[in-house]
């Protein structure tokens, strides 16, 4: 772990876009499935997931849904329903109407916003099996108005075919419409160019491993993604107010994540950072994923202590993270000047896990620095816009010379005869 000036610290990013050997690998797979569909699509789940499966199998009936909740615990189904409804809550407030500005003259200009019809949605299957996940990228969909949205998860291994029912419960209490027992680069590529049993979707969302992320950047394009999203991370800015307690806690639960995972504490005390690091030491001999932990804040956690706030703040707008924690005395004082972070929590009860389950913002952020330029998953995501342009003959008359004028700059004569043919005596309808 670094530890010590901001001078010092260098930040290295890693994007992961896999080897030689994977890239190829996933190549093979996508154009498989293009090519096949369902026959591909059941072969590799054979060869990967060990589970040979027939078409009709592929698709989770309703039963194995109802069933689920049979096996899950009833005080989770009720803290799930409450994040979904704080979520949804959340989400709603975001919506956007189509809208239409009528001019005097008669000209109309607008935008017509309308729901994507059709969204699929990976979750993945085992130890990375996050029910909470399902929530925040099913909820926007939902809210956005999507008709159709889609889940693929892997089976289980071994020849079983069973789904985690957590997150059988999750998607069923979130709205997805289809779930279907498929995983890997293949379950990608049946979502963006379909299969008989699996019809394409208009957008891919949702989180996996390194051949998930190779195969939804091998099919954008022909389909729409949310991202590829990097290592989790946090950034904790505080001062002497903060307990360096809570913030160990907090950047050990981003730690836990992943080895790649990355949490840095940037303060202009070097009492806290001393206490800071005391306390990671403390809380990391009883943490259950403590070996995940323990390599991560090694290889990627810092504490950086700065010469006062104003520097600390430069500090976090360059690491543009995705999860900032302001723990201050006045964390509102310095919201103003925060200009890159996926989401940002005031204060000491703030703790970044309340915003992964269940205060309503998505989780779904921004990673490897890109919240410079892009946001949190939310409802614009899933909504097409279509301008809206409708010019009066008095409106044309009056801006034709110009539009003229510019499209023959660009050497278009066909566009400027195509608006001066409009005024040559004809009836303008």
């Amino acid at each position: 772990m670094y530890k010590g000036p901001a001078q010092g610290f260098k930040l290295e990013r890693e994007n992961e876009y896999g080897t030689p050997a994977q890239n190829a690998a996933v190549a093979e797979i996508v154009e498989a499935v293009r090519r096949e569909g369902d026959a591909a699509l059941l072969r590799y789940t054979a060869a990967f997931d060990k589970t040979t499966l027939t078409p009709e199998e592929l698709r989770v009936p309703q039963e194995e849904i109802q069933a689920a909740y049979e096996k899950v615990d009833a005080q989770f189904v009720e803290a799930l329903r409450q994040a979904a409804a704080n979520i949804r809550s959340f989400h709603e407030k975001q919506k956007r109407s189509t809208w239409v500005d009528v001019q005097p003259d008669g000209t109309m200009l607008g935008m017509v916003l309308r729901p994507l019809r059709r969204v699929g949605l990976y979750v993945p299957g085992g130890k990375a099996a996050y029910p909470s996940s399902v929530l925040m990228n099913v909820i926007p969909a939902k809210v956005a108005g999507v008709p159709e949205i889609v889940m693929v998860t892997p089976p289980a291994t071994g020849g079983r075919q069973g789904i985690d029912p957590y997150i059988l419960v999750a998607a069923a209490e979130a709205g997805v419409t289809e779930m279907y027992r498929v995983g890997g680069a293949q379950a990608v590529a049946a979502l963006a160019y379909g299969t008989d049993s699996i019809p394409a979707v208009d957008k891919i969302c949702g989180p996996g491993n390194i051949y998930v992320a190779l195969a939804k950047r091998a099919v954008f394009g022909a389909v729409d993604i949310d991202s590829i999203a990097g290592p989790s991370e946090i950034v904790v800015l505080a001062d002497d107010s903060a307990d360096p307690g809570y913030i160990a806690a907090d950047m050990l639960s981003q730690a836990e994540h992943d080895e790649m995972a990355s949490a840095v504490l940037v303060t202009p005390s070097a009492k806290l950072a001393d206490a800071v690091a005391a306390e990671l030491e403390r809380q990391l001999a009883t943490l259950p994923r403590r070996e995940i932990a323990s390599k991560s804040m090694e290889q990627h956690g810092a504490i950086i202590v700065t010469q006062d706030m104003s520097e600390g703040v430069d500090v976090v707008n360059k690491l543009a993270p995705e999860h900032l924690e302001i723990m201050t005395e006045d964390p509102l004082e310095l919201l103003g000047r925060i200009e890159t972070a996926g989401a940002i929590f005031l204060g000491p009860y703030s703790a970044e896990a309340v915003g992964d389950y269940f205060a309503g913002p998505n989780h779904i952020l921004p990673t490897n620095g890109t919240a410079r330029f892009s946001s949190p998953l939310n409802v614009d995501d899933f909504l097409k816009k279509s301008s809206l342009i409708r010019y009066s003959k008095e409106a044309l008359r009056r801006d034709a010379a110009g539009i003229a004028l510019l499209a023959r700059h660009e050497g278009l004569e066909g566009h400027a005869r195509a608006v001066e043919i409009r005024l040559e005596g004809r009836d303008g309808k």
